[in-house]
C-alpha cells in the first residue's frame, strides 16, 4: 500500500487527538522507541497481533467477570478475584482482566495430533483451542453444593498408563467427586473422554455443565441443544458433547437470567438455550444415590476421521526406544516422564512451545526443544520437525518465526549440527543449501566493524528473547550467531572444504569481535560479568549472556566472564531458590534457572543440585511448568500454563546429570545427586544419544563403599575418552 505513505497520516492522527483532549499517540510512541537501542523492527508483529488478542479478551473478562462474581467462574477467577485470597489483584486501574495469578494448565492427547485439549487446577476441562469448557458439580437435596473451582480440598495427579491422564479429587462436606480427562482414539480419530464418579451422603445430582469460559477467561457460547435422546449437547451447531447416559433433568440460562447453577432446582426443563452475547451456560443432572458412586463418561469428539486413521497404539509407538531413567527420587523420575510426554504431544509436526497461550513456532524455543527430543532418542521425530525450517527460510537465507530474532539462525545450524553429531550421519543434501544460505545471512546481517563503538560488529539491535528487555544488541544473539558458523563449518566440513573453511574463520573473527566488545564492558562495570548488551548494567537480562556456555558451549567451563555473571545472578536475581526475571516475565522461571544449572555443572560446582531441586519443587502436581512462577502464590504469572520449553529444559538436565560431552570426552555422571548413593538400588539412564555413539548408563551405589560405574555403549567411531565423576558421597 505504497499510497498510505503519500497521506499525512500522522498530521491527521495528531490533530485528531488534540481535538479530543487525547495525548499526541505519535510523539508517545516516539517516546517509548527512545528507551530502546534503533532497530530495523520495533516488536515482532506476531507478538503484537498475539498481544491485541489477548488484552481484548481480557477488555471482555472486566465487562462480564467482575459484574457477576456469583458465578461458577474458573479456579484462577474464583482465586484473583477473592479479597481474602493471596493470589488476589486490585482491579481499578486495570483496563483488561487477564490470568496472571494461576496460569496452569495441563495438556492431554495423542501423539502427532495437533489437537490438545488443557485441564486446569480443578479439573475444568477445554477440549478445543481457545474454546468453552466443561465443569462437574455435585448438588445435595439439602442444598449443599461440591463446586471444584470454589473447593479448599482438591488433589490433582497426572498418569501415563495409556496417555497422559490428569486426575482431580474434590471433597467437600461429605461430597466427593473425581474426574479423569484423557484423549482416546475412537474410529480413528481423536475423542476427549471425561470420566466423573460422584458420591454423596445424601441423595442429590451430579452435574455437568457447559461454561462460557476458559483458563484465560471468556469464550463465548451462543446456542446449544439437547439432543431428544437427553444423551447429548449440540454446541453452536459445530461440535458435539454425547454423554454415557440419558440426562434426568437439563437446564439452560443465558447472560440475563444469570449462571444456569442458580437454576438447578427450577421445576422447568429447557432443552435449548440461546444468548446474544455469546454467554449460555448448561447443566445436565445425573440421580446420585446417597452411599452409592454415580459414574458417568462424557466424550467430545476433536476432529473428523483422518486418513490414514489415528493408530490405537499410538504412545507405544511415539515412546518405542527413548531414554529411560530410574531412580530413587520419585519426584524426579515423575518430572521426567511428565516431561517426555509433553516433548511427544507438542511436537505432531511443528513443535510448539505450549498447548495453548504459544500453540505457535519460535525458532528458539523449537531448537531447545528438539534438542531434548534428540538427546532422548525420539530422533524421528525430531528429524521430522527439523524438516519443516526450510520453508521458513527467505531467500536471503533469513530463518523467521517472528521479525527481528536476530539469534533464529545461529539456533537452526546448532541444532541441525547436533542432529548429524547425534546421529552419526552426513549433512542432508537438501540441507547443504538452506544451511549455507543461513550462515551467510549471520556474516552479512553483523553491523560495521569500523564503527567507533562498543556494538561494532555484532548483530543489528532486535527485539531477541522478549525476557530480556527493549530492543538492544544483545550477546545472547551474537553467541548464537558463533555458534551458527562453528555448525555450518563442521557441517561442511567433509563435504567442501573451502566453504567450511570460509565459515570457520567467520566465526572466530566473530567471536573474537565479541571478545573486544566485552572487554569494554568489563572495563565499565569493574568486573568480568557480561551484560545483556554493551550498553547494559549487570540485571536479570544478563542471563541470555549465559548462552555462551549454555548450550553453545563456546567457552571453557570456568571462563571468569560466565562464571563471573552466575555469580552475579545467583546473588541478585535469585528468589526462594530460583530465578527471578524481573523484566516481563516478573515471576521464577524454571528454564532459566536450569540453565544457570547447567552452567554450574560444567564447572563442577555442586550448587548445580539446589537449583535443580529447586526448579522440581515449582512443578505443579500433574509435572509441568507454567513460563513464570508467582513468587508468593505459585501459580503461573506469564506466559503459557504448560510450558514446553521449560519440560525440554528438565529433560536436557537429568540427560546431563548421566552424560554429557566436553570437547572429545564423555563426562559421565557429575550430575548425579549424592543422596542417590546411599540406597542399594541400581541407578540407570539410556539409552542415550551423543555425539560419539549411543550408550546406556548404569550406577550401582554401595553404602559405605565406592559405587560402580558401568555403560554399554554403541559407537560411530570407536569409543571416545570418558572420564566418570562421581560426586563424593555426604558425610
Amino acid at each position: 500500500m505504497s499510497w498510505m505513505k503519500w497521506l499525512p497520516w500522522r498530521y491527521v492522527v495528531k490533530r485528531m487527538a488534540q481535538r479530543h483532549g487525547f495525548l499526541d499517540p505519535i510523539a508517545l510512541l516516539a517516546r517509548l522507541h527512545s528507551f530502546a537501542q534503533p532497530s530495523e523492527v520495533g516488536e515482532p508483529i506476531e507478538l503484537l497481533r498475539a498481544g491485541v488478542v489477548f488484552h481484548a479478551r481480557g477488555l471482555i473478562n472486566s465487562r462480564v467477570i467482575q459484574h457477576n462474581l456469583d458465578w461458577v467462574w474458573p479456579y484462577w477467577v474464583e482465586r484473583q478475584f477473592d479479597p481474602e485470597d493471596p493470589a488476589f489483584i486490585p482491579r481499578a486501574f486495570s483496563i483488561t482482566h487477564i490470568n496472571l495469578s494461576n496460569r496452569n494448565w495441563t495438556a492431554i492427547g495423542q501423539p502427532d495430533v495437533d489437537e490438545l485439549p488443557v485441564v486446569d487446577p480443578r479439573g475444568l476441562l477445554t477440549p478445543f483451542y481457545d474454546g468453552w469448557s466443561l465443569d462437574a458439580w455435585i448438588v445435595g437435596d439439602d442444598g449443599r453444593c461440591l463446586l471444584p473451582s470454589r473447593c479448599k480440598s482438591t488433589r490433582q495427579r497426572q498418569e501415563f498408563e495409556d496417555g497422559p491422564c490428569v486426575v482431580t479429587e474434590s471433597k467437600q462436606e461429605g461430597l466427593s467427586l473425581t474426574s479423569r480427562a484423557r484423549v482416546v482414539v475412537g474410529g480413528g480419530r481423536p475423542v476427549c473422554e471425561l470420566t466423573l464418579k460422584a458420591v454423596s451422603d445424601i441423595s442429590g445430582s451430579l452435574v455437568l455443565s457447559l461454561r462460557p469460559s476458559n483458563p484465560e477467561g471468556i469464550s463465548f457460547i451462543n446456542r446449544v441443544r439437547l439432543s431428544e435422546q437427553r444423551d447429548a449437547w449440540e454446541v453452536d451447531g459445530k461440535q458435539s458433547v454425547f454423554f454415557s447416559r440419558a440426562a434426568q433433568r437439563h437446564h439452560v440460562s443465558d447472560y440475563n437470567q444469570g449462571d444456569v447453577r442458580i437454576h438447578l432446582f427450577d421445576k422447568e426443563d429447557q432443552s435449548e438455550g440461546r444468548c446474544d452475547v455469546g454467554m449460555v451456560t448448561a447443566a445436565a443432572l445425573f440421580p446420585l444415590e446417597a452411599g452409592e458412586m454415580s459414574e458417568l463418561t462424557v466424550r467430545v469428539p476433536l476432529a473428523e476421521a483422518p486418513a490414514p486413521a489415528i493408530p490405537g497404539d499410538g504412545w507405544v509407538r511415539a515412546l518405542k526406544g527413548h531414554a529411560r531413567l530410574e531412580c530413587p527420587d520419585d519426584t524426579w523420575r515423575f518430572l521426567y516422564e511428565a516431561a517426555i510426554h509433553s516433548l511427544v504431544l507438542h511436537s505432531p509436526e511443528d513443535v510448539y512451545p505450549g498447548p495453548y497461550t504459544y500453540k505457535r513456532f519460535w525458532f528458539r524455543d523449537a531448537a531447545f526443544i528438539i534438542h531434548a527430543l534428540l538427546c532422548t532418542g525420539l530422533t524421528d521425530r525430531a528429524e521430522r520437525a527439523l524438516y519443516q525450517f526450510p520453508d521458513r527460510q527467505l531467500k536471503s537465507g533469513y530463518f523467521r518465526s517472528q521479525e527481528g530474532e536476530w539469534d533464529a539462525n545461529g539456533e537452526v545450524l546448532w541444532i541441525l549440527r547436533r542432529f548429524h553429531e547425534l546421529t552419526g550421519r552426513p549433512l542432508h543434501r537438501e540441507w547443504q543449501e538452506p544451511v549455507r544460505q543461513g550462515a551467510r545471512w549471520i556474516q552479512k546481517k553483523r553491523v560495521s566493524d569500523t564503527l567507533n563503538k562498543p556494538h561494532a560488529g555484532l548483530l543489528p539491535a532486535g527485539f531477541s528473547a522478549e525476557h530480556l528487555g527493549p530492543n538492544d544488541y544483545y550477546y545472547w544473539d551474537d553467541f548464537w550467531g558463533v555458534a551458527g558458523l562453528e555448525a555450518a563449518e563442521a557441517l561442511f566440513r567433509p563435504l567442501d572444504k573451502e566453504t567450511s573453511e570460509r565459515f570457520g574463520a567467520g566465526a572466530r573473527e566473530f567471536s573474537q569481535t565479541i571478545d573486544r566488545s566485552l572487554a569494554t564492558c568489563a572495563e565499565r562495570l569493574k568486573r568480568p560479568g557480561m551484560p545483556a548488551s554493551p550498553y547494559r548494567r549487570l540485571d536479570a537480562g544478563a542471563i541470555g549472556s549465559l548462552a555462551m556456555g549454555y548450550p553453545t558451549q563456546l567457552c571453557e567451563p570456568d571462563d571468569p566472564r560466565l562464571l563471573d555473571c552466575v555469580e552475579f545472578l545467583l546473588d541478585k536475581c535469585f528468589v526462594k531458590g530460583a530465578f527471578y526475571q524481573d523484566m516481563i516475565h516478573s515471576g521464577l522461571n524454571a528454564y532459566l534457572t536450569l540453565h544457570v544449572a547447567q552452567v554450574l555443572l560444567r564447572a563442577g560446582d555442586p550448587r548445580f543440585l539446589d537449583l535443580v531441586d529447586a526448579v522440581a519443587g515449582l512443578a505443579s502436581p500433574t509435572g509441568q511448568w507454567p513460563e513464570a512462577i508467582h513468587p508468593s502464590t505459585g501459580g503461573g504469572c506469564m506466559g503459557d500454563g504448560h510450558h514446553v520449553w521449560a519440560s525440554a529444559e528438565w529433560v536436557l538436565m537429568v540427560r546431563n546429570c548421566f552424560v554429557r560431552e566436553e570437547g572429545e570426552r564423555l563426562i559421565l555422571c557429575a550430575g548425579i545427586p549424592p543422596r542417590w548413593l546411599q540406597q542399594e538400588q541400581p541407578i540407570r539412564f539410556g539409552p542415550a544419544p551423543t555425539r560419539f555413539g549411543t550408550l546406556d548408563i548404569t550406577v550401582q551405589p554401595n553404602p559405605g563403599g565406592t559405587p560402580e560405574v558401568t555403560w554399554d555403549g554403541r559407537w560411530h567411531n570407536g569409543e571416545p575418552e570418558i572420564e566418570v565423576r562421581l560426586p563424593e558421597s555426604p558425610g
